[in-house]
Parts: C-alpha cells; structure tokens; sequence
C-alpha cells in the first residue's frame, strides 16, 4: 500500500514542491529513504520512527520505502520528517491520505518525542506555497509567525506530530495563525553608536553622509583609534528604513541561511554584516554543496563591514568583484547554477602601513615606503575602483576629544539621508531603483542632469587622473547624490569636484 504527502525542499531562495511517497509491502523490516537525500535527511528513518512510537502508534514493522520526488533535485536536512512520517501513518490506516492532498504541505524537524522542531526557509517555502496553489501549510510553532507574512495562505502552528494527527483525524483542531503584523518597527539603536560621540572627523562624517544617501562604497584609512570602526557603525543609525519590500527580501534570505532568530518574523533593520578578515571565500559570497547565502547576501539592502581590509585574503576580496558590480552574486556548482541578491554598500577600513602610523604626525611609522607600497597594494586595482569614496581618517586632536560639546545626532543626519533618498526614488520611478549607487551607464546619462561646466571639469579630471569609464560613471552618481543632499535639481561643476575629491586614488 502506498501514500503520498507534499513537503518543501530549499534551492537557493526557492522553495521547489516536493512529493513525499510512502510504500509499506510485506518483506522482512527495512525503512530506506531514496530521492537524492543527504546524510541528515538519510537519518530521518531513526527520528521518524521513534517519533511515531512515542507519539502512540505503531511503526509497521515490514519493509517501508520513502520516495522524494523529483530525484534529481537534492534534499537537505531534517525538514521532510514530519512529511514522511504522515506518508507512513497514511499507509497504515492511521490517516486519512486524502486530507493531505495537493492543497497541503508539511514541513518540520521530529524529535524523538514526536515535537515540531523549526527548520529555515519557511518565508520561502509560504511564498512557494502561494505559486503552487497550496491552502494549507503545517509549520513548526516557531516558524508559523515568519510564514505568517504572506497572504493567501493558511499557516497551521504545529506542536508535535500527535497533535498534526488529531487534526487530521478531526479529534482537536490547530487553529490557523494570525497574519503577523507588517506594520514597519521604530528601530532603537541605542545611545552607544550614536554620531554625537564622534569627535572632530568633520570630513569623515561628510563623507558617511553622502555615502548613506546614495548608498556609495566607502573606504576609512588612518591610524589606529582615529574611530574608523566607530564612525562605520554609526551608518545604520544615519540609514533610511527598510520598506516592505526591502525587508521581505532581506527576510527570505536570513530565512535560508539559518540566521533569522525565531521571535522576529520580519527584520526591519537595514543589515550591518562584519565578518572577520580569516573568512574564506565561501563564506563571504556563499557556495557550498548545496549553495547558501553568504556575507554579501546577509548584507543585502544594509552594509557589509570589512574591518582590516588589507588583511583579507586577495583571492577572497577579488571574488567582491562582481557583486559590487551587478549587485547580485552567481555561484555556479556541477549540480546548477543559482543567483542570490547582493545589493549592499561596502565600508571598508584599513591602517595606511602595517604599523598603522604612516599617515600620523607623530612620527612614529618605522615601515619602509617599499613596504608602505606593498602593503597597500594587497587591495587590488580593480577592487579601488568599484569603491566609490576614500577619506582619510587622522588623529583627533586632543582639544576636540576632551570637548564636551557633542557632535550633530544620527537623528538629524538620517532625517536628511532619507529627503536625499526619496528625491532618488521619485527621479526614477520608472526603473523602480531605490538609490543613486544602483544606476547603470544608461540611468546615469539619463538621470544625473550634469550642467556643461559639471562635464568640462570632469573631461579635465579623466584626462588628469587617469580614469577609467567606471571611475567616471561612479564619480557623476557620488556627485548625484550631494546634489540631492543640497536639494539641487542639476549637477554643477562643485558637485563634481567634491566627488573628485574624494575619489580612491590608484598608482
């Protein structure tokens, strides 16, 4: 006799269906799981039996065999136990097959008492369900509000397998969860990474202004304590917040990946990612045998934070390149291809030399300019030139770090971050683009609005410095942008000289 249940696997951000076939037929006792499991889907035979057993009802005890259809797609992890389970009971009679039609999905770790354990990815599989035209979605009580973000489907919170069973059996009824509220949160940063503490640094704080607002790679270098890494987790405080949209996306791959905690269904918080400069490649732009998200797919719509950045691996920081180009980041495997979402600003901080004192005027760097070179030259060309903006954060000044005086708040910042924002957002509306880092070579000619004295110097400065085409497409957006932030509706020839001046220098 067999019996067929629907479940979920995850590819990449998708969340294919995935048929659950049960046969039980006469034989000595075997239970084999087939359909491209890996190991830990493999030992779903030990959790599903023993869950079956405590939760009261018998195992059969001939041969059970557990088809996961499609084949070719591979299944990962201990998300289809509660699905095999109920394809099991549904073959010995202890269910009606027939209430887990097309119309439902069962997704869910088993414990060995029979308890609902959460799995990642239920934004994902809720979303899927939606494209499948699945009704009923049997989820583990700490998935039930993620998945609750979505509309048109019923999200069943699930305790344990038994309480699944008398649902199905019509004995006690799971009572849908309630749509989660996606009413945007008012964010709380606190009072510790709030811009007034930042002494003196009028530049650097300029700079992380205009790079907020149009949402432009940034690099800090000075010695060390100048507040480099101060002044970088100031930026979430000074950034707009995220719409639904934005954090819906964020959402679904921090649901993926694992990294959604379990009491906030909806993150609302741009992200602020800082992985450690030992993170290999894989672990910042995502792979593995079956592809997760990594750093750069974490920082999406947020900030990732790369802290000593001469001190990444070059193989490591060469593979930034394409996402900092196209926004997004392609890894491709034996088994397919898969594209995850990489749309972040990078910050970047470094000391000038490996002492750290190169550019401090006390005099203290004791490197040798060949060794100044050499260590400056592990941040490769092409990486400099994807980087929209450099300053140099010095030494404050012992006056300024004694003053009591507290510097401008995030607050008024953030509230003239977001006016810059939305002027972008309404200028290009047609290409529903969210901020000025986000234009190609063609938006930029449409939508920058250069003044001839703007383009004149800037022909100067391409001829004079040596730019290449993307240095000067980067410069006219960064120029865009304090535009904005003056509330000028055309680029003049002093946006494009403070762009300039800040642009990455490349020997």
């Amino acid at each position: 006799m067999s019996a067929k249940t629907y479940s979920a696997a995850i590819v990449g951000l998708d969340a294919p269906r995935v048929e659950v076939e049960a046969d039980v037929a006469p034989g000595l006792p075997k239970f084999l799981v087939v359909g491209l499991p890996d190991t830990a889907c493999q030992e779903a035979r030990e959790r599903v039996r023993a869950a079956i057993k405590n939760s009261g009802m018998p195992f059969p005890y001939t041969r059970v065999t557990v088809n996961l259809a499609p084949a070719n797609v591979k299944k990962e992890g201990s998300r289809f136990d509660a699905a095999i389970a109920c394809a099991i009971l549904a073959t010995t009679g202890m269910i009606d097959g027939s209430t887990l039609a097309d119309g439902s999905w069962v997704i869910g770790e088993l414990s060995l008492d029979g308890r609902l354990r959460p799995v990642p990815g239920a934004l994902a599989v809720a979303t899927s369900a939606i494209e499948h035209g699945v009704k009923r979605l049997f989820l583990p009580v700490e998935n039930a509000g993620e998945a609750a973000v979505v509309e048109g489907v019923l999200i069943y919170p699930t305790p344990s397998l038994c309480a699944l069973i008398d649902h199905l059996s019509g004995r006690t009824k799971i009572v849908p969860a309630e749509r989660t509220d996606i009413t945007p949160k008012s964010r709380d940063f606190g009072d510790a990474v709030d811009m007034r503490h930042v002494r003196g640094q009028e530049q650097a704080r300029r700079v992380l202004e205009i790079a907020a607002a149009g949402g432009h790679n940034l690099l800090l270098c000075g010695p060390p304590g100048s507040g480099k890494t101060l002044l970088a987790r100031t930026i979430p405080t000074i950034l707009p917040p995220l719409d639904l949209a934005e954090a819906l996306e964020v959402t679904k791959i921090w649901s993926v990946a694992g990294t959604l905690p379990s009491e906030i269904p909806i993150v609302w918080e741009r992200p602020f990612r800082t992985p450690h400069h030992t993170a290999s490649a894989i672990s910042l732009v995502g792979g593995g045998a079956n592809p997760r998200p990594g750093e750069v797919s974490l920082a999406h719509r947020g900030v990732l934070f790369c802290d000593e950045f001469p001190e990444f691996g070059r193989q490591v920081l060469e593979n930034l390149r394409q996402p900092l180009e196209d926004g997004a980041i392609t890894v491709s495997r034996a088994a397919g291809t898969i594209r995850f979402p990489a749309r972040f600003m990078l910050v970047a901080a470094m000391n000038p030399c490996p002492c750290g004192f190169a550019t401090d005027r006390s005099g203290r760097c004791s490197c040798a300019p060949s060794l100044i070179t050499k260590y400056q030259k592990r941040i490769s060309g092409p990486i400099l030139d994807r980087i929209d903006m450099s300053v140099d954060v010095p030494k404050v000044e012992a006056s300024k770090l004694v003053d009591d005086a507290d510097s401008e708040r995030s607050d008024a910042v953030r509230s003239r971050v977001v006016a810059a924002r939305d002027k972008q957002i309404a200028r290009m509306t047609e290409r529903a683009l969210h901020m000025n880092a986000e234009m190609t070579a063609a938006d930029v000619r449409r939508y920058v609005g250069a003044e001839p004295d703007a383009i004149s110097l800037l022909k100067s400065a391409i001829e004079t410095l040596q730019l290449s085409a993307r240095a000067m497409t980067r410069t006219l957006k960064v120029a865009r942008t304090i535009a904005d932030l003056e509330d000028s509706a055309n680029v003049a020839a002093k946006h494009v000289a403070e762009a300039l001046q800040y642009r990455p220098r490349i020997e």
